[in-house]
């Protein structure tokens, strides 16, 4: 024991308790309702293993029964179960309900952060857009160099040229303006630079969507930067 290494986080808590527990505990996708006072059973059962504290197993307990994953789980005639995946009984009424209402507010936090996010950007826009107008001005107000050659009157008037063309991906897909319509093992795009990679969604968070690249590589994308 005194070699094993020390888990950090909840993270790495949570996915050792995964690895120890593959019947009860999940890392990914749908988590199953957990029994009730299954925090006794795994200080019984894991304390001090990779030197764990009650401490980091309430912490990484709470964190895997807060998230969005854990709380669809918790539905109509789902059944808890124990640390060996033995059933122990179905979900009463109160406790789905309970649920259903933290992940409303946990969907409208996110979507309120999204809208103040938008603004902040609608603003900085504006504020862009009005200082663009203010040096158009000034530059129409400074005289022309003398040796600057005059435009015919008749001369056809050039094309504007759009210097940042739209991307052919994202002209083809929607942009996602809510995450919580995603589902787990769905195909989208990502958004990086001007192009679109394939990815599939894993986990949907609090700060964003979990997606895996078809490089294998995981990662954490905000809805703005996520197409249909």
């Amino acid at each position: 024991m005194e070699n094993q290494p020390k888990l950090n986080s909840s993270k790495e808590v949570i996915a050792f308790l995964a690895e120890r527990f593959p019947l009860c505990f999940t890392a990914e996708g749908e988590a199953r309702p957990l029994k009730v006072g299954i925090f006794q059973d795994l200080v019984a059962r894991v304390e001090g293993e990779q030197n764990l504290s009650k401490t980091q197993l309430r912490s990484a307990l709470r964190l895997y029964t807060s998230s969005w994953r854990y709380l669809y789980g918790i539905k109509p005639g789902a059944t808890r179960v124990d640390l060996d995946g033995n059933p122990c009984g179905e979900l009463e009424e109160q406790h789905v309900e309970h649920a259903r209402k933290q992940l409303e507010e946990a969907k409208a936090r996110v979507q309120a952060q999204r809208n103040e996010q938008q603004a902040k950007k609608r603003a900085a826009a504006a504020a862009a857009g009005e200082n663009g107008e203010a040096t158009a001005a000034r530059r129409e107000r400074k005289p022309r160099p003398a040796s600057a050659p005059r435009r015919k009157e008749n001369a056809p008037r050039k094309a504007p040229v759009n210097k940042k063309p739209r991307p052919a991906e994202e002209a083809n897909h929607k942009p996602v303006t809510d995450i919580s319509v995603l589902k787990l093992g769905q195909t989208i795009k990502v958004k990086a630079g001007n192009s679109a990679m394939d990815a599939t969604v894993q986990e949907i968070t609090k700060d964003g969507v979990r997606v895996a690249l078809a490089s294998g590589m995981s990662m954490i994308v905000r809805a703005e930067h996520l197409l249909f």
